[in-house]
Order: C-alpha cells, then structure tokens, then sequence
C-alpha cells in the first residue's frame, strides 16, 4: 500500500502476450467483457474517451447485486493511459470522492506491460480498498483483459 508521496496508491501490473495497439483497442472497445471480475458484469452506461468525459459503469453480481459507479474521465492519452475519478459528476459536479484511476500501457519486449492503479484520499480509504479485495479484484481484470488480447 502507498502513503501520501504517491496518492496511498494501490496497483497491479501485467504483461500482456500482444501488442499495444491490441491491448489498448481491448481496453477502449470492450470494457464491458472484463471490467469486472467474473462472475460479476459490468454494462457501459457512458464512457466519453475526453478529458471532462463522463464515465458510468453499472456493475451486477451474480445475486443481482447491482452498483453503478459515476465519474469524470481526467485524461486521455490514445494508445498509453487513460484516468477517470469519481470525486466528480459530469458538469465538475464534486461528490463523495474515495480514488483516481489509472490504467496505462507500455511496449515491454514483445508485448504490452499493463499497469492499472488507483489512489486514495486517505491511507484508510486505500486500506478499505484493499480490505475490498483490491489485488484479487483488480488482478482478475488484468487476467481477463490478458485472455482477450491473447485470443487474437
């Protein structure tokens, strides 16, 4: 877990057996087959690739449960990052912030390093996530993202 330097940040990394232009057309076009892991889903509600984007991602579980996470896409890199919050609504409306996301890629040999992370507030908004089954949660979507690059 991270301290104030670095946002209490928490992270996972991968590489990933294909090239970045595959990894980021995944990563931009199909969200909704591994955003989550399974069995949950995950259904687009918006996700404008801009800075000021409104980003919302609806969330099932396999019970029914359902959570729908709101934000604001911060940047938009094509092809090497892009970072949402949901410390904001579209319109820069503020709402109860707990992380800013960061999910970028790299050429690493013959394939892509994948590096997804998170930051927090406060140390005990990161040690929530984590109690949250971050490293499980956040590998298994590094996985599943992994499985559809490397299909093909």
């Amino acid at each position: 877990m991270g301290d104030a330097t670095n946002g209490f940040e928490l992270s996972v990394t991968r590489l990933i057996a294909a090239q970045p232009a595959r990894v980021w057309q995944v990563m931009t076009e199909r969200m909704e087959e591994y955003w989550c892991p399974l069995p949950w889903r995950s259904k687009i509600i918006a996700q404008e690739w801009r800075a000021g984007g409104r980003s919302c991602i609806e969330m099932t579980g396999p019970n029914g449960e359902s959570n729908q996470h709101e934000g604001v896409v911060l940047e938009f890199v094509p092809g090497v990052r892009f970072v949402f919050t949901d410390a904001f609504a579209t319109g820069w409306i503020p709402q109860g912030p707990f992380m800013v996301g960061t999910f970028a890629i790299a050429p690493e040999g013959a394939g892509t390093r994948y590096t997804a992370s998170a930051r927090h507030w406060t140390a005990e908004a990161s040690a929530q996530h984590a109690a949250m089954g971050f490293e499980a949660g956040w590998g298994a979507v590094a996985a599943q993202l992994a499985a559809l690059c490397e299909a093909g």
